[in-house]
């Protein structure tokens, strides 16, 4: 069984709006009207200020706030310089590091080859023959 609401009007012209389905928040005398378009409201509360967003500056881990404005603050020209001294550096790093390894693994080579046939051989449950 549906529950019809009761409504109880002041006057015959609020039942008439509210039989034209008309919306009170767009006819003006009305409270919902008064409500969403801020009236009578000015008087007791004074305008909120908005608080203004402070930025600060601070710096990260690994560097400080002045070393990040000097770099910031570099030219282009010397910035770049100094990138490609530092890809040079890393490079040669690179180049040392693997004639290294090259040089290790000659050293240890002349061994590893027998021991590379041995671990094969037992990983796999036979014996070697020499």
């Amino acid at each position: 069984m549906p529950s019809h609401s009761v409504f109880r009007f002041g006057t015959s012209k609020a039942k008439s709006l509210f039989m034209q389905r008309k919306n009170p928040r767009k006819i003006a005398w009305t409270q919902l009207y008064r409500k969403m378009h801020k009236k009578g409201v000015s008087e007791e509360v004074a305008k909120k200020r908005s608080r203004r967003t402070v930025k600060h500056q601070r710096g990260v881990v690994g560097a400080s706030i002045d070393a990040i404005n000097a770099r910031r603050n570099q030219k282009p020209e010397v910035r770049e310089a100094n990138r490609k001294e530092q890809l040079a550096k890393s490079k040669e790093s690179k180049k040392e590091r693997a004639a290294e390894r090259k040089a290790n693994r000659a050293a240890a080579g002349t061994g590893s080859q027998i021991n590379r046939q041995q671990a094969k051989g037992s990983s796999r449950g036979g014996s070697l023959k020499a």
